[in-house]
């Protein structure tokens, strides 16, 4: 084996660059639902096959209830009629058998009990493909991401409006063709998460929204909730309580309490409160403002958020006379029969895009060869590769061996940028889809410290990126460029180019990047990550770092 075989071997058996083994059906149920779009979308199966089961259920009740309601109507006309007479033994016999017999098989009748069974074994059967308590967590900490970095009005998210609401200004960011209206219970579930993260920032409006609709829907009973108006009471007036606001949390306790006047705990709590008002404020009570938490691992957080607003609309762009749009063929007769339109979008970092590098068969061809090995994407921690809140895909790695199509968007991509993308001097495609609110936080995709993994394959360190976008979003989804200072929108079928090191080798600080969440849309990329070593008679080196 040649060296650049076995290069090529230790690529393979790299965590980051591997495939995943095992089947891919089984890989992808393990991994967590609201991560990858296409993880949800699956969820649909399972739903539809509940439905079926739901509407045997409710033909075979509706039945029953039909048979009861004949006998009621019989039983009723009987008494109906003044003058029947008891007297009359035929009457008497049934009169008899109804109390001592027919009554009894009608309330101790199995039959509804049968109906319920076969619901309960149905839902048994495909309750392993349902998603888990911990997919509800990551959907509702989605939809907080979402409210956070679009500014988005919870009370509008609850009627499904997508505004962002700044002072007395709102703005539509998305139109949805249909409303998808949240209930007081899926409000309360959302509120409830952040609670019991100790997060009341994000748990008092969701909270809020719930009491607001459970009031309006009082007295109303739905099968399929799991809270109610004091549940929602409950958890709000502690939210306040614990933010701060003591006033907040005694009104909203007695309220509890016209509910509920037997809850001796909730008596207990609006007591305490009355002494700590009666008290006065000290520091211990005063109202506060309530922060929203940070996380450390991002210190650049107004800078993305304020790009990620942007949608990636750059309204300075097209007077800048340094940026321009041209058809590229690189000199490579490979393109020269069809060259590709290019468009510089920034020139410190150096990015551009190409337009239509791939078609919509191809694209759709590299979503469906991932799909069925796409695994929550992790990012490095120190030995180990590991999921993180911070980024929220699925990812999966394929060889070129793997379809013929490959080994020509390799050529492609080669032609474009004078490159070597062959293993091991470039990294297998990897293809991602992000999930509910999807997301990657400001990250460089070049290793910034010695100890990384990407030094162990002995190809240097990624000296490119080319990502390619493999569909369309509705809103949200475009690639932030920290310090320089711009985003891009998702332009399907396009590459996006960037140098992630400068021409002495050394990091390019420029090249800080982010994945603003997905409001709306499928997202989908390909990113192909070209290294150092095999590149030095493509991109000549230079002394000088900011070259």
């Amino acid at each position: 084996m040649g060296p650049v075989a076995r290069l090529a071997a230790l690529l393979a058996v790299l965590a980051v660059l591997a495939l995943r083994a095992g089947d891919p059906a089984r890989a992808a149920a393990r991994d967590d639902t609201f991560s990858a779009l296409t993880s949800v979308a699956r969820a649909l199966a399972p739903e539809r096959r509940l439905l079926g089961l739901l509407r045997s259920y409710l033909r075979g009740e509706e039945a029953r209830l039909r048979d009861l309601t004949r006998f009621y109507d019989k039983v009723l006309s009987l008494h109906e009629d003044s003058a029947t007479p008891v007297s009359n033994p035929l009457l008497a016999f049934t009169l008899i058998k109804r109390l001592q017999s027919d009554w009894k098989n009608v309330v101790h009748s199995l039959e509804a009990s049968e109906n319920i069974r076969a619901l309960k074994d149905g839902y048994e059967k495909v309750e392993q493909d349902l998603p888990a308590f911990e997919d509800l967590e990551g959907a509702a900490r989605a939809l907080m991401r979402l409210q956070d970095v679009y500014m988005l009005n919870v009370k509008g998210l609850a009627r499904g409006v997508f505004q962002r609401v700044t002072g007395s200004s709102v703005t539509d960011l998305y139109s949805p063709r249909r409303l998808f209206s949240l209930t007081g219970d899926d409000c309360f579930h959302v509120g409830k998460v952040a609670y019991d993260m100790g997060d009341y920032y994000h748990a008092i409006p969701w909270l809020e929204e719930a009491v607001s609709l459970f009031r309006g829907s009082y007295g109303e009973w739905k099968t399929e909730d799991e809270a109610s108006l004091e549940d929602a009471l409950d958890h709000l007036a502690f939210a306040y309580f614990q933010a701060g606001n003591v006033s907040c949390a005694l009104s909203l306790s007695r309220e509890f309490l016209l509910y509920s006047p037997d809850n001796k705990r909730m008596a207990r709590n609006v007591l305490k409160y009355e002494k700590l008002l009666a008290e006065g404020p000290n520091p211990a009570v005063a109202e506060a403002v309530i922060q929203r938490p940070n996380v450390p691992h991002l210190q650049t957080r107004d800078t993305y958020e304020g790009l990620c607003q942007t949608l990636g609309s750059q309204p300075t762009h097209y007077q800048i006379p340094s940026l321009y749009c041209s058809y590229e063929t690189s000199s490579s007769p490979y393109l020269l029969l069809q060259p590709i339109r290019k468009e510089v979008i920034h020139l410190e970092p150096y990015v551009v895009l190409y337009h239509d590098f791939v078609s919509d068969a191809e694209a759709q061809k590299i979503r469906g060869l991932a799909e069925p090995w796409l695994q929550r994407s992790v990012v490095a921690s120190g030995e180990k590769q590991l999921p993180v809140e911070y980024r929220i895909s699925k990812s999966a790695w394929l060889k070129d061996t793997v379809d013929p199509m490959l080994v020509t968007l390799d050529h492609r991509i080669a032609a474009l940028t004078g490159l070597d993308v062959q293993p091991p001097y470039a990294e297998y495609l990897q293809v991602v889809n992000y999930g509910i609110g999807g997301h990657y936080e400001p990250h460089f995709d070049h290793a910034t410290s010695p100890t990384s993994p990407l030094y162990r394959m002995k190809s240097g360190n990624r000296v490119a990126t080319f990502m390619i976008y493999l569909s369309s979003v509705e809103a949200g989804g475009a690639t932030a460029f920290i310090y320089g200072n711009f985003s891009v929108p998702v332009v399907k079928n396009a590459a996006l180019f960037w140098w992630n090191l400068h021409r002495s080798g050394e990091g390019d600080g420029d090249t800080l990047h982010a994945g603003c969440p997905v409001l709306v849309g499928d997202k989908w990329v390909a990113n192909k990550w070209i290294h150092e070593y095999g590149q030095e008679f493509r991109r000549p080196c230079s002394s000088r770092p900011e070259d």
